[in-house]
């Protein structure tokens, strides 16, 4: 696979300390062209420090219900992280629903994770066997999908308000919170936003973004995000839906993982980490279940020293499971 890269303003040229204290200074970026289906780019951002030795990856992967977001929006704590351990942070788009649907989606995050491992250690020194992938929201699902899709399995997982399937009375019946909380969209309106071109992600920036986002409104409104996102008719086509739902193919080889939830949250409810739980436990797997009281989605309205608690463990996480070779 031909790899184009567009390297932005290296931010960064000193290694780890200078004057023997902690470098404080952002992380060089580069961006990187992961794969290309036809005439569409998608692409990874690269988060590290100078240098040739291999080091430790962390994979990001942006949520927006599979239609909206974008790689540049990585947590501020994670990129704190992997510039004080030293770790190579990767951010990847995906191509975005409706445009393609849930198969290609996950055949893009998966290529990602082979092209870090294939290419990452000459493009920017990644040791392939020390992998750990997080995400939030719909990135958080797509995490829990790597756990079952990826191959070789990484190392760990985080996921941040996730859901460990796509065909639940929560998606597939309409949502009272759309429903009650917010203007009714019409079906012209929403499909208005979309359809167009295949997107690999948008951002507050974009135009798209707002009009994308009335989109998912309505497909909550009517409970059809799983029929329009997947491809498939849950009523009718439940099992072509299981191999896109992680809670329902949980083996003793999943990899460790650590899910964060508030148990307030109103667009992914609390009970789908949960339902993970029960389930990674069945089956032995290491997992813990870092619940926060009271709190939403992005766990909003948390108090705050429970955020920070949890987020905190996340990041404990992701240091014990890197310092391994295996």
């Amino acid at each position: 696979m031909k790899l184009v890269i567009a390297v932005s303003t290296l931010l960064l040229i000193a290694g780890l300390h200078v004057n023997g204290e902690q470098d404080a200074r952002p992380l060089a970026k580069e961006t990187h062209d992961f794969k290309r289906v036809g005439d569409v780019a998608i692409q990874a951002d690269v988060y590290r420090r100078n240098g040739a030795q291999s080091r430790p990856v962390l994979v990001w992967i942006h949520g927006g219900a599979l239609i909206v977001g974008s790689r540049v929006s990585v947590p501020g704590d994670l990129l704190k992280l992997c510039r004080d351990e030293n770790y190579i942070l990767v951010s990847i788009d995906y191509r975005l629903a409706p445009e393609v649907k849930l198969r290609a989606i996950a055949a893009d995050l998966v290529d990602a994770i082979d092209w870090i491992r294939t290419t990452g250690p000459k493009a920017f020194h990644a040791d392939p066997k020390r992998i750990v992938i997080a995400g939030g929201s719909a990135g958080g699902y797509l995490t829990m999908l790597a756990g079952i899709k990826v191959k070789p399995r990484p190392l760990a997982l985080v996921a941040y308000w996730g859901y460990g399937d796509v065909d639940g009375d929560w998606y597939i019946k309409p949502a009272r919170f759309y429903r009650e909380n917010f203007p009714i969209i019409g079906k012209d309106d929403a499909f208005r936003a979309v359809g167009k071109k295949v997107l690999t992600g948008t951002d507050g920036k974009d135009p798209e973004q707002k009009d994308r986002g009335l989109f998912y409104r309505y497909l909550r409104q009517n409970g059809l995000w799983t029929k329009v996102v997947t491809g498939f008719d849950p009523l009718t086509e439940k099992s072509k839906l299981d191999p896109y739902c992680p809670v329902r193919n949980i083996t003793a080889q999943y990899p460790p993982i650590l899910m964060i939830h508030g148990t307030k949250d109103e667009d992914v409810p609390y009970e789908l980490s949960a339902d993970m739980a029960r389930e990674l436990a069945r089956h032995k797997v290491a997992h813990e279940l870092v619940t926060v009281p009271d709190a939403g989605h992005g766990l909003a309205g948390g108090k705050r020293e429970l955020v920070d608690k949890a987020r905190r463990r996340a990041l404990a996480f992701i240091r014990e499971r890197l310092r391994d070779k295996e």
